[in-house]
């Protein structure tokens, strides 16, 4: 498959390189130098895949993430961050803002091109697990869609990764570890504050009793 990246970085030369790297592997790249032009191209281009910078003029990566997350047609396209080491509010606020994942700069061209393959293996590892209905809660994998009671219902990208994961499985209880590991990744830190976070969101929007706290070890879908 010919996948589309989008690159988004206020530094020419930052973009330059990965543009290379990338373009050499056969993806198809298109490029941004901030928050405001990222979202003008994801909706020209769909790609499958952004990498953007936090820090940058006009719109800053964390606000332009939350703004293509609002964008349905936009569902399915994985968001990275580009970080600077230590930024770790940066991190977690990225993720908390519907991020996939982020890659430590200064970028190593191979350990970039790794994260990305890995990254994109998740649309195919997505679009093979088809569909199915729990408690009247009908999932589709490919297309990204949530349907209750006969009303589609909008979930960012992690959101629905995690609805997925508790659907999996009727009752059955997902340790904090667990969550963190098939939603977010083996080689992603958070915190407990982001999974909280998203437990919530999925609770405004199947309802309270949908999804039980286990304390002390994690979460699961009621019986």
């Amino acid at each position: 498959m010919n996948y589309r990246i989008l690159l988004v970085d206020d530094e020419p030369d930052i973009l330059e390189i990965v543009r290379y790297n990338l373009k050499k592997e056969g993806y198809e790249v298109s490029t941004a130098s901030d928050g405001v032009q990222a979202i003008e191209k994801a909706i020209k281009y769909n790609p499958h895949l952004i990498v953007m910078d936090v820090m940058m003029p006009n719109m800053d990566g964390i606000e332009a993430c939350e703004k293509i997350r609002e964008i349905p047609e936009l569902s399915k396209t994985i968001i990275t961050f580009l970080t600077a080491r230590g930024e770790d509010y940066s991190q977690i606020a990225g993720l908390e803002a519907g991020a996939d994942d982020y890659i430590t700069k200064p970028v190593k061209p191979k350990i970039l091109l790794s994260k990305i393959k890995s990254l994109l293996r998740r649309l195919e590892d997505a679009s093979e697990q088809g569909k199915i209905i729990v408690k009247g809660v009908f999932i589709d994998a490919i297309k990204y869609k949530v349907v209750k009671d006969g009303v589609e219902i909008k979930f960012a990208r992690k959101e629905f990764e995690l609805l997925q994961l508790l659907f999996s499985e009727v009752g059955k209880v997902f340790t904090r570890k667990i969550i963190m590991e098939k939603v977010w990744g083996m080689d992603v830190i958070i915190g407990d504050r982001t999974i909280d976070v998203h437990i919530r969101k999925l609770r405004e929007k199947l309802g309270d009793d949908m999804i039980e706290t286990v304390k002390g070890v994690g979460y699961r879908l009621s019986e």
